[in-house]
């Protein structure tokens, strides 16, 4: 079977699919690779060094695409028109009917992608939708992504702020550590809290799901929070909706919380795809002239009621950072995690040199968003539904 890997080009995207070290283990394993020119560029990886793991490299995306079994992408493939497809092109189209497509696909919010797909009778997988279990662990590419946003926010946060992290002791007296508020203890809450402790913060963190204290505690954060009338657990270590009481009272611990902070760093998001709103307008007035929030859920509409996905704004003396995207500012080691992760997942499935699709297995049947031109992931059929698409 050949797998085929396109260079990105969505915007601000500098992440690649496959590194070369993944090349090697995939060509051992009975794959002929194809890599479009230039794909890795962005990401440090020259076309050479795929060459000398063994794959080919081809200039036309179109009849790279037109060849491949496998296409293994990081974003949702570009259609014709789409929103942000600066480059005309129209990847599905060209796609060989029948191919298997891997990729964190976000389908949700992709939903013309999603019915391309279908329309070519391409099987796709949402490397974001495969379950969090033991087994799924190492092809969870929406972790390791989290991993690295939570990383690089804190980053953001302090050099933003307009003191010190950590506490010094100088010849003109002491200096105390900031305080950091960390929303929602998720992989990038957790990666967070352990950023902001190295760098030196005082950190406290909170989340819906009073079950991950431990984890919070453990990684050097004091936990705050409520206890909840109703269970926030939504399974799979996603957390749902509140219900309106337990907003209500959450609201309160949380403004509280923040007026006391100098950086806030939320990261909440339902089913791990669209961000509640936390932080509204009134709390972020009462905050300290000077603090800084990093709102981590600005790819899913953002935490705080104020944020401007992709830009950073000043309230009262407080500033909005929303940043999108945060695992493509370290291209590098996302787009090596994320090859990776597709690798685990194209190993499991491989037999005879070649992917066998097998949907009684709990992971290609959670992943799968498209099979034999039907949506087959439910909550994606009822938004394209809801869209009239």
């Amino acid at each position: 079977m050949r797998i085929v890997v396109v260079r990105e080009t969505a915007p601000g995207e500098r992440r690649v699919a496959l590194v070369p070290e993944s090349c090697k283990k995939l060509i051992q394993a009975g794959y002929e690779i194809v890599i479009e020119s230039g794909a890795g560029e962005s990401a440090g990886f020259a076309d050479s060094t795929y060459t000398d793991a063994g794959a080919g490299i081809i200039a036309d995306p179109a009849s790279l695409l037109g060849s491949g079994d496998v296409v293994l992408k990081v974003t949702a493939p570009a259609v014709a028109n789409g929103p942000g497809n600066n480059h005309g092109r129209d990847e599905t189209s060209w796609m060989k009917p029948g191919a298997i497509y891997v990729g964190s696909l976000m389908p949700l919010r992709n939903l013309r992608a999603v019915r391309a797909l279908a329309a070519k009778n391409i099987t796709a997988f949402a490397t974001d939708a495969i379950p969090r279990t033991t087994r799924a662990q190492s092809m969870d590419t929406l972790s390791s992504m989290a991993n690295l946003g939570g990383y690089k926010g804190v980053l953001l946060a302090a050099v933003e702020l307009n003191r010190y992290f950590p506490m010094l002791t100088t010849a003109a007296g002491m200096v105390f550590p900031a305080k950091v508020f960390v929303i929602g203890a998720g992989v990038a809450g957790l990666q967070a809290i352990a950023t902001a402790r190295r760098l030196g913060a005082n950190v406290v963190a909170t989340d819906v799901r009073p079950e991950v204290k431990e984890q919070i505690e453990s990684v050097g954060a004091k936990y705050v929070g409520i206890e909840l009338k109703e269970s926030a657990a939504a399974g799979g270590g996603y957390a749902k909706e509140l219900s309106d009481e337990d907003r209500r009272r959450q609201a309160e611990l949380l403004a509280a919380e923040c007026a006391q902070s100098d950086g806030v760093n939320t990261t909440a998001l339902i089913g791990g795809v669209f961000a509640p709103k936390l932080i509204s307008a009134d709390t972020v007035k009462k905050m300290k002239s000077g603090s800084v929030i990093v709102d981590l859920g600005a790819d899913g509409g953002g935490n705080c009621e104020l944020s401007r996905p992709g830009e950073t704004v000043q309230v009262a003396g407080v500033t909005i950072i929303a940043p999108l995207n945060l695992p493509s500012t370290v291209p590098y080691h996302a787009s090596l995690l994320f090859s990776r992760n597709l690798t685990a997942f194209l190993a499991a499935f491989t037999k005879d040199k070649a992917f066998h699709l097998d949907f009684n297995d709990d992971i290609q049947q959670g992943a799968v968003i498209t099979h034999g031109g039907d949506v087959k992931n439910q909550r994606t059929r009822e938004a394209m539904e809801k869209e009239n698409l």
